[in-house]
């Protein structure tokens, strides 16, 4: 194959990310699965991630998805909570802990912790939970704080998040409180998802390889080491391990990676229309460098600040054309947008069309404005 342009890097993409059309996937663990695991940190962005690229499905089949273990939320790596395959969680817990934990012994200092604190803590959850148990994150405090650990301010947020990167619990889904909100829930993960698959180190890196790259590809080893959070050496031998299943290519940004399958299949003629992914998707967090998708000057109006925080984004053909956020009202549905590039005179219409199957998605009528 010839040198690969961004035109050709972009339809690539689009069409691994499960966002270029059709695609054979048709459940929320299979989309997950392929994509290896999805930026779940923002729920309402995880829900809608799922929903644009299962068109058809509502909010509700996607929680419904989610109650019924199709997948389920954790944080497998960078200390940031992803949906993964429920059977896969322990493993790639197993993989990709090392940095994060190593990272949280200076936190816990910080934060007064010790290791005894952590073990009482765990000992509590453990007990809390056992027996097939869903608490809340306020109710998993109580009963960590019952167990005489106190949790003042960002303790308890830690309390709880190492007990789910060390394989103790897991996230399931939110459950409405009195006052109409949704809280986070917890369960034990040997509880929720008994039937782990357990991976030798060598396949899991394997494993892990082929999705990323099947799920992002053409990337560069640095993006699948920026997402695994894994050194550079790990990820080499992943794609090693992977054999036959991935493939170097040239592109004009230098070499990628990106699964065999892909590329014999040829490039496709569209890099996917138009598109409204939520800001935090893989479609921007799944790589390190996202030249082929915006202008560097760009990268201001989605990630304000370089904060960590993305802006939900308008792409067409494969690159971001503008941003746009929501505010829910009781029955309706407002997105606003702000334009990053002069539109075409059928942008406009395609764009709403896909807000349409947005508003179909919440179940809530649409209303789009257009800023300058």
């Amino acid at each position: 194959m010839s040198t690969l342009t961004q035109s050709d890097v972009r339809a690539l993409r689009m069409r691994a990310l499960l966002l270029g059309g059709d695609h054979p996937h048709e459940s929320v663990g299979e989309v997950v699965t392929w994509m290896g695991a999805m930026q779940a940190q923002d729920l309402a962005s995880g829900l809608w991630s799922l929903g644009i690229r299962l068109p058809g499905r509502t909010e509700d089949d996607i929680v419904q998805a989610l109650e019924n273990r199709e997948a389920l939320r954790t944080w497998p790596m960078r200390g940031t909570v992803h949906l993964v395959p429920s059977r896969d969680a322990r493993w790639m817990l197993d993989l990709m802990s090392a940095k994060p934990l190593a990272g949280a012994a200076g936190r816990r200092e910080y934060l007064g912790i010790t290791e005894d604190t952590v073990e009482r803590s765990n000992a509590a959850l453990e007990g809390a939970l056992r027996g097939g148990k869903r608490l809340s994150r306020s109710e998993c405090l109580q009963a960590v704080a019952d167990a005489g650990v106190p949790t003042p301010g960002q303790v308890g947020y830690h309390l709880l998040w190492y007990a789910s990167q060390v394989g103790i619990t897991c996230v399931t889904p939110s459950r409405e409180t009195a006052g109409g909100g949704k809280e986070q829930t917890f369960a034990l993960l040997d509880e929720w998802a008994p039937d782990q698959r357990a991976l030798a180190h060598d396949e899991a890196l394997a494993t892990i390889a082929v999705r990323f790259f099947r799920g992002r590809g053409p990337a560069t080893v640095k993006d699948f080491s920026r997402w695994t959070g894994m050194g550079i050496r790990d990820c080499r031998a992943g794609i090693a391990a992977a054999k036959k299943a991935l493939r170097i290519v040239e592109t004009a940004s230098g070499s990628m990676v990106a699964a065999a399958d892909a590329l014999d299949a040829g490039i496709p003629p569209s890099a996917g229309g138009h598109v409204v992914p939520p800001g935090f998707d893989e479609y921007m967090l799944g790589y390190g460098d996202r030249e082929a998708m915006l202008r560097p000057e760009q990268l201001q109006a989605v990630v304000p600040g370089r904060n960590g925080v993305f802006r939900a984004t308008l792409v067409r053909e494969g690159r971001v054309v503008g941003t746009w956020k929501r505010t829910l009202r009781t029955r309706t549905c407002v997105v606003e947008i702000a334009l990053l590039e002069p539109l075409d005179a059928q942008d406009r219409p395609a764009f709403e069309r896909a807000f349409g199957e947005y508003g179909a998605f919440l179940g809530r009528e649409v209303e789009v404005r257009w800023g300058e």
